[in-house]
């Protein structure tokens, strides 16, 4: 449900041509919500604040997919990449969470250190704008939050897990890191501007 809400405000800022909401806003606003949703994840209430992070998230991608659409000839088909590889990541991921006897425990220090590290590249680049760190980020985001994914599907099957209302907050910020990181990425690699 969540994915759904978070497409159709999407949709809405893409049809209402919303301007993009800045860097300070849109930080603001994710850790904001993150925290609330923190707050209020044991209560029912938390249901109420993942609606509202994830309907956030979708407004925030709805101008940037319309940069995209008309700042290059091919924006629709990088659209549609950056989507369709991030399904492939997703199920890949978690198929293989649900199949594997092997235990992803062990990958949690080295994804929130890596998580860590690359929010502070990302946060440098606002102020530096290098090219290349712009696209490093996005790849380290790509490949962590796929192993994010694995890491939490398997900790959900297992039972490690319980909270249903963090599970989707990690799964949902995962899936939305990877469908930027990859929109970025194709844009730089097959954008024909």
């Amino acid at each position: 449900m969540t994915l759904a809400f978070s497409a159709l405000m999407a949709y809405t800022s893409m049809a209402l041509n919303w301007p993009p909401l800045g860097p300070l806003l849109t930080l603001g606003g994710f850790f904001g919500l993150l925290i609330l949703t923190n707050m209020l994840q044991n209560s029912a209430w938390g249901l109420v604040a993942v609606f509202a992070l994830t309907g956030f998230m979708g407004v925030t991608v709805g101008p940037l997919i319309n940069a995209y659409l008309s700042a290059f000839g091919n924006g629709h088909q990088l659209v549609m990449s950056a989507f369709g590889m991030t399904a492939v990541a997703f199920l890949g991921a978690s198929g293989f969470a649900l199949v594997t006897k092997k235990d992803f425990s062990f990958l949690a220090p080295f994804l929130f250190v890596g998580v860590l590290v690359a929010f502070v590249a990302a946060l440098a680049n606002l102020f530096l704008q290098i090219p290349a760190l712009s696209l490093a980020v996005s790849a380290m985001f790509a490949v962590l939050s796929t192993g994010i994914i694995l890491f939490q599907t398997q900790q959900i099957v297992r039972g490690g897990e319980r909270n249903y209302i963090t599970a989707t907050v990690t799964l949902f910020v995962s899936i939305y890191n990877i469908f930027i990181s990859l929109l970025q990425l194709f844009g730089f690699a097959f954008g024909e501007e």
